[in-house]
């Protein structure tokens, strides 16, 4: 066969096969003699025969090198393998407990979403200069030194007691640390004089969620009793079902912990909720707790605030189409986890060339 492989080749064309035929017909036991002959016989066959026995060495053995345990048996269906996802996905808005059908078609569809929104920089005009204004005056009061601009940043959305105690460090005593954020509320309101104005568009997005039956939250880290009576002095107290404050939670942005609650206020899903915020630790927030995120550039500019799931200037520019759109896109269920990439622990080879560090 070495010998057939090298003469194709090298020759470029095929042995000549004579055969003989079978001059008696009858004979039927009689088999078929078949020589073959090659064309060229002055040339030396062993160099041939080498060539040959290495283009067979190169060839993979394919059936070799498998293993029995890589086969895939023949009664294997990918349908019934863990690492295929079920097609269609489990919808997670479903709830099987509900008798009425048309319920829970509704519940399925992307029409099915609340709207989460905060109050300052969303709803209202802000005026950030108020908020540091006030942390440098409560710094003043306790003696304590001025915190800086990057700080005064980090502390924005949080709980007034979240700040005192976890990001400025001024006491770890529960009393001293309470006092203390009330004497900030104390300053801002005083800083602030109760005037509060809505930001253009807001209260049109607002009646139009409303004619179209989606429920809405509100969300902030100022006090109930002072949120309640700003809500009631600009006439919109009537659009909220449910009102959290800072009462209600532990913790402020970024933490998630008060979206999160008021998704269970409204009973609704985390991943059929949208936040309406201002700052990038609204988005973070809202990411980690699985909701959607617009973003309203009021206080930072628009290249800014990217990592939300859509960024405007006024609420009005939105459209419930655009709500349904952004509730329609399932991303934490179709979403792969990622693998750690792993180092590779070979040591690389060592370079021979010299550096020379005179000049």
């Amino acid at each position: 066969m070495a010998e057939a492989v090298g003469a194709v080749s090298l020759f470029s064309h095929r042995p000549s096969i004579p055969r003989n035929s079978v001059k008696n017909e009858a004979k039927t036991t009689q088999k078929l003699q078949t020589t073959v002959r090659f064309p060229v016989k002055t040339m030396s066959v062993f160099p041939i025969k080498a060539l040959a026995m290495e283009l067979t060495k190169e060839m993979p053995a394919y059936k070799n090198k498998k293993k029995k345990d890589e086969r895939l048996p023949r009664t294997w269906n990918y349908l019934d393998s863990g690492s295929v996802e079920k097609w269609p996905p489990e919808n997670k808005a479903d709830k099987p407990s509900l008798h009425n059908p048309l319920l829970r078609q509704e519940r399925m569809g992307c029409g099915w979403l609340g709207a989460i929104f905060e109050w300052e920089g969303v709803l209202i005009e802000d005026n950030p200069d108020l908020e540091s204004q006030s942390w440098l005056t409560l710094a003043q009061e306790e003696g304590k030194s001025p915190p800086p601009a990057f700080v005064l940043r980090r502390i924005e959305g949080m709980k007034n007691e979240q700040a005192v105690s976890e990001v400025l460090c001024w006491s770890r005593d529960p009393a001293q640390v309470r006092k203390m954020a009330s004497r900030r509320e104390e300053i801002f309101k005083a800083l602030h004089g109760g005037v509060y104005r809505l930001r253009d568009g807001s209260q049109e997005f607002v009646n139009v969620l409303m004619n179209n039956k989606i429920p809405m939250a509100l969300v902030s880290t100022r006090p109930r009793e002072t949120l309640e009576n700003a809500v009631g002095s600009i006439g919109i107290r009537k659009f909220f079902s449910v009102i959290v404050a800072s009462e209600d939670v532990h913790r402020g942005k970024p933490d998630p912990e008060m979206f999160v609650y008021a998704a269970q206020l409204l009973d609704f899903i985390p991943e059929r909720c949208i936040v309406f915020g201002n700052s990038n630790q609204t988005i973070e927030a809202a990411h980690d707790g699985k909701m959607k995120c617009v973003a309203v550039a009021s206080k930072h500019p628009m290249y800014e605030l990217g990592a939300a799931d859509l960024v405007v200037r006024r609420l009005d520019e939105l459209s419930v189409i655009d709500l349904k759109k952004l509730a329609a896109v399932e991303l934490t269920e179709f979403e792969p986890e990622l693998e750690m990439e792993r180092e590779d622990e070979r040591e690389l080879p060592s370079s021979n060339v010299a550096v020379d560090d005179f000049f």
